[in-house]
């Protein structure tokens, strides 16, 4: 249907990535996602390495299809978590809050795609001079921690910027985000919210009921203070943010009114005072489907529109 660089680069049949979500995407979720022709990424947050090693052994399991693994550079654990990355084996790390470059060589001399996520065209053209792979154009639609630039001006820019594939992400949804991101350079895409709402996903009911619920403006972003901005659905936690933020409190009251929330919402099911970390995209997910049925149709959606445009381009010659 659709095949780009990207594909033969990872291995896989759609160019399709399933964001590493830490306490969404585990073993389960990025094995049905690889399994239905995308690349499932397992999220790793702030997880201990015993808990990373035991789920990509989980996926092995479930799939002998190419997944990947997320780590966030400010884990505490971020040296054992890449040993252990190392030790198993894995085809893809993805990587969020800073720069991998330094454990470029190590990961690719053992096979394993380095993919970073970016969200300026500065840190894209540094991190390509690390020699990794690809990168992913992050825009603040996303949700959880983001940049200041849309995916509508940072993706173009940054495959003006680099030579490296470059994948899109956030505030794509369906086909017409799929196509969107082609026709701006992107060699694919990146998905997080929407894979939440897939049925192998196993966060808890409550958040992806708050997904389904949600309108177009019912995100927002906090913590902006922090220098690490974060974008949630709206809740009582996000008016107490809000609230600090009003008031020009210390950064530490920041941190210490977050410390948690993140587990206490996907993995506990407050949605009250939980941080329910979603995109702006949540406004277009509706149904609760499997991942092979999300990809068809995502795909299905994007050659739909393409051929569509196709049409309307030759109408108007």
């Amino acid at each position: 249907m659709i095949r780009t660089k990207l594909c033969d680069l990872l291995g896989i049949e759609y160019p399709v990535l399933q964001g590493g979500m830490a306490w969404v995407s585990d073993a389960r979720l990025a094995s049905a996602v690889s399994e239905a022709g995308g690349l499932g990424i397992i999220g790793t947050g702030h997880a201990p390495p015993d808990f990373v090693r035991d789920q990509i052994r989980k996926a092995k399991e479930y799939t002998d299809k190419p997944f990947g693994v997320n780590v966030m550079l400010l884990s505490p654990f971020v040296e054992e978590v890449m040993k252990v990355i190392l030790e198993e084996g894995v085809a893809v790390v993805t990587t969020g809050a800073g720069n991998p470059g330094k454990y470029v060589p190590a990961l690719q001399a053992r096979g394993t795609k380095v993919i970073p996520v970016v969200p300026s065209v500065a840190l894209a053209k540094r991190l390509e001079r690390a020699k990794v792979d690809a990168v992913i154009a992050e825009g603040m639609e996303s949700g959880g921690h983001i940049g200041e630039l849309t995916t509508m001006v940072l993706v173009p820019q940054v495959v003006d910027a680099v030579k490296v594939p470059v994948i899109a992400a956030g505030g794509i949804g369906d086909g017409r985000g799929v196509a969107a991101a082609l026709a701006l350079g992107a060699s694919g895409i990146q998905m997080g919210t929407r894979f939440v709402c897939a049925e192998e996903c196993t966060v808890h009911a409550r958040v992806k009921e708050a997904i389904l619920k949600a309108k177009d403006r019912d995100t927002v972003v906090t913590g902006r203070p922090t220098g690490h901005p974060v974008r949630c659905i709206k809740n009582k936690l996000t008016r107490q943010f809000e609230e600090l933020e009003a008031r020009c409190r210390p950064v530490e009251e920041f941190e210490k009114l977050g410390i948690g929330r993140l587990r206490a919402a996907m993995v506990e099911g407050d949605t009250e005072y939980g941080s329910v970390m979603a995109g702006q995209i949540a406004g277009l997910v509706s149904e609760i489907k499997p991942a092979k049925l999300i990809i068809e149709e995502l795909m299905a959606g994007a050659v739909e529109v393409m051929r569509r445009l196709g049409g309307m381009a030759g109408e108007g010659r």
